[in-house]
This record gives C-alpha cells, structure tokens and sequence, in this order.
C-alpha cells in the first residue's frame, strides 16, 4: 500500500483538496478497521509477568518561545505527573519508582525526574533517576521500567519524557571557562590581574547548543536532506506527507481524540488544553518555502520538519497483577521491544527500517498483524526515506542481511491522528506520546497488536509492539 501511495504522488501529485480528502479518508478507517477486527493469538508468555500501560497523559506541546516559555523543565514534568494522577486516582505511595527522559539537560535540574517528582508531591522516599537517548529518551524510561517490573523490583513505576527548547543552555567558551576556572583557584591579587589580562575578545563569543551530531559534526536536518535525495524523495512527496500530517492532527484533535492532552495552568497566564502547531496549510503556501538546510537545492523546509517543542508526558506502567488488584482496568499489554543503532553518518535515521523486522521476528508477528503503526516523524523526507527502504529488496540485501525486503506500513494505518510533524516534537517526551496513542487507536479502531517505531540522534532506533488490552 505504501509503495502504491509513494507511486502515485510521484505520478500524479495531490491538489490541496485532494490532500484533505486523503486525510479524511485515513481517519476515517477507524470504523471500518473496528468491523475487521480480528480474533488474534495473544502475546502472554505462561510464567511471564504480564505488563501493562494503565494510562498516559502529556502537557499539551507548544512551540518553542510561546506560553511556556518563562518557565523550567521540571515545571513541565511535574505538571504531567501530576495530570496523571489526577487522571488515574493514583495514591502517591503505590508508586515505586519514576523515570524520566531528556535530552538537553538544566544544569539545574539534572536528575529532573526527582525534582519533578518531589514538586508533584511524591515521598521522597520515592526514587527517580532520568535517562537520555536523544530522541526516543521516553522509550527507554519505559522499558527501563518495564525491566524494573519484570524483574520483581517493582509493579508500579512511572515513565515519562520532557523537553524545553524555550531556554536551552549557552555556555562560554572553553578558553573562557578554564580562564574563570583559574581565577577561582588564584591566591593572590596580582595572579587574578594576571589571568584576567589574558582574557581576549574571543574568548567571550558564547557556544550556542546545536541539534548535531557529535561524532559527524552534521545537523539532523542536513542528514536528513540528504537521506531524502539518497531514496530519492521528492520536495513535493515531502510536503503532501507533511500536509497529511498536520490535517490528520487537526481532524483528531477537533474530534476530541487526543484524550492524553491535560490542561495546564501556566502561572501568570491562561489554561492551555491543546497542542499550539497544528496549521494545516496548502501546498502552494508550502512550497514558497525556502530549503532550510542544504541551500539552495535541498528540498528539507520549515514545513516538512518538526518544530522545537516544549512539552512533558507521564505514562503509568504497572504488572496487570498489581494493576487489576488496584482496580484498574489497564489500556494496553507492553510486549516485546527492540533497540538498534546503525551508521550515524549516512543512515543516521533510518532505525524503524532496522528495528521494525527484528521486533516482529521477535514477538512472532508479520507486518500484517499489526493493525496501528506509529512511527516518530522527525522530517517527511526521513518518514518517506524509511518507507521506500522498507520497501527495497536492494536494500534490504545490502544493508539488513535479509532476502527480502520489510514492507512498509499501510497508510490506512499509519499515523492517522497525525504525528511530530504536527503535533510537535518535546525530544524525549515523544515516545510516550507515541505508546500512549497506539493504546488509545488500538482501542478506538478494534484492532489487537500496534507497533511504536522512531529514530534518534547517534543512528539509533527503537520499536515495540504494543498489544490491546481485552475490552
């Protein structure tokens, strides 16, 4: 069906009626996917603990440098476990341990999940350590936590993600630091006139923070520029995509689906109850656009990219033992989950190609079982890349070591409430965003097993297989 889809745009590219309509039709299947329903084997393993995802809430996501912008991480994060709470009736003292996800750290804050926790008003007998793995930070505090649980070590822990781009740290530069380092150590009067005639114009230029990779000196946008010209992705399939992306979001968004979106009140300023990025354009607007990274034939805009997000999500993880004890009737099972990691160079973002097979291979599943797929959209060009790859014999051959190649995801059933693209991008808050919604469509459409795919800086990936709890 993808392969049908990507050929079709080439050929005979979509008006902006045409692409609403599409978007409509895509979310619309819900009806029909609930009428298909199947009756499928379960995932459960006889004598291994079932675990499950209780609930799952988020701050609304804002763009960078709007409401939010006068606040701190941890302000963000406590308002998403706090809205869990709330949403769930959760006592304080059920909960044996909390991990949370970020990227670009507040020296301030750098173990936010305690401050958050403690802000939220959690026993400080509770423990909480914060994790990071560029992009997809939030899957690994919920793995992490589904180790905790399949361990023995806990049955409740809370998960989450949370990242503010409003204020991002900026440092002096390292000659500057060592300079003001040395000053702290100096004894005497005429050391500290010494050091501080060293000082030179430059050594004041701050250092900016940038999304780059470290080992490749390379942006993620330039990265996936040329991701998209090496699968030969056009600009005009990138911004059909994006605008599917953004009209799919508003459609859920005014048919009340994004049911894990809280209201917070933001201090000093009004109630804020929904995602502030969603701008469904036309793609005669979008194509005004100049390329944003490689100038100037690239064909990566504004419009086809994530935005810098603000924005905290929390997911309840408990083992269905615990879960249904305390009354809970849980959304969904968490099966089995993969990580993988590739070339940062040239295949830097293509890791739901790598970790969808090898998460189907490992919970005996096809691609045809699974009937909700949410996968990270960090670029169209980078989604658009991952489908033709998971569409190519070649490279599957190639690359992966297979015979054939993966198949990519139907696009009745991908993304259909929308995706980063349009509803932003909090870094290490999107993957609980990302489970939480599978849960929510599995639920809403009838359907039994969804899949979570994304990528992440470092050439790193991660899927899991997400299966719906009996209603």
């Amino acid at each position: 069906m993808a392969s049908m889809l990507l050929t079709s745009l080439r050929s005979s590219p979509l008006t902006s009626v045409q692409a609403a309509q599409f978007a409509a039709r895509s979310l619309s299947t819900s009806v029909h996917l609930q009428a298909q329903a199947k009756s499928k084997k379960t995932l459960a393993t006889p004598g291994v603990k079932n675990i499950v995802l209780v609930d799952g809430v988020r701050t609304p996501f804002l763009q960078s440098g709007t409401i939010y912008a006068n606040l701190m991480p941890h302000d963000l994060a406590r308002a998403a476990l706090q809205g869990l709470l709330n949403r769930t009736g959760l006592p304080k003292d059920a909960v044996d341990y909390i991990v949370y996800g970020t990227v670009i750290q507040e020296v301030k804050t750098s173990n936010v999940a305690r401050e958050a926790a403690l802000g939220a008003g959690f026993s400080d007998k509770t423990p909480a350590h914060t994790v990071t793995m560029a992009c997809i930070s939030s899957n690994q505090a919920m793995t992490t936590a589904v180790g905790l649980i399949a361990a023995g070590q806990c049955d409740a822990v809370i998960a989450g993600g949370v990242e503010f781009m409003s204020d991002v740290p900026i440092r002096h530069s390292r000659k500057m630091r060592k300079t003001m380092l040395s000053l702290n150590k100096a004894k005497t009067l005429g050391a500290r006139l010494s050091l501080l005639g060293s000082i030179r114009l430059a050594h004041l230029a701050p250092e900016l923070p940038a999304v780059a990779e470290f080992s490749t000196a390379e942006t993620m946008g330039h990265s996936a520029d040329r991701l998209a010209a090496a699968f030969g992705v056009s600009r005009l399939e990138q911004d059909e995509f994006a605008l599917r992306s953004h009209m799919l979001a508003k459609k859920a968004q005014d048919s009340g689906l994004l049911s894990d979106v809280i209201s917070f009140k933001v201090p000093g300023k009004d109630i804020v109850s929904k995602d502030n990025g969603i701008r469904p354009s036309t793609m005669e607007q979008m194509a005004k656009l100049k390329p944003a990274f490689i100038k100037p034939h690239g064909t990566v805009t504004a419009a086809n990219s994530s935005f810098l997000t603000d924005g905290a999500s929390a997911v309840l993880i408990m083992s269905e033992e615990k879960a249904l004890a305390m009354g809970y009737k849980p959304k969904a099972y968490l099966r089995d989950f993969v990580y993988v990691s590739q070339d940062p160079k040239d295949q830097l973002l293509l890791g739901p190609t790598y970790a969808t097979p090898k998460v189907l291979e490992k919970s005996g599943l096809t691609l045809n079982d699974i009937d909700v797929f949410e996968f990270h959209e960090a670029f169209a060009g980078q989604i658009m890349a991952n489908l033709k790859a998971m569409e190519s014999d070649w490279f599957a051959q190639t690359y992966m070591g297979r015979k054939t190649k993966v198949g990519a995801p139907p696009m009745e059933k991908f993304n259909s409430w929308g995706g980063s693209l349009s509803l932003g991008h909090p870094f290490a808050a999107t993957g609980c965003r990302l489970v939480t919604t599978v849960a929510h469509r599995l639920q809403k459409e009838g359907g039994q097993y969804g899949l979570v795919a994304a990528c992440a800086a470092g050439g790193q990936g991660h899927a899991m297989v997400i299966e719906a709890y009996p209603q």
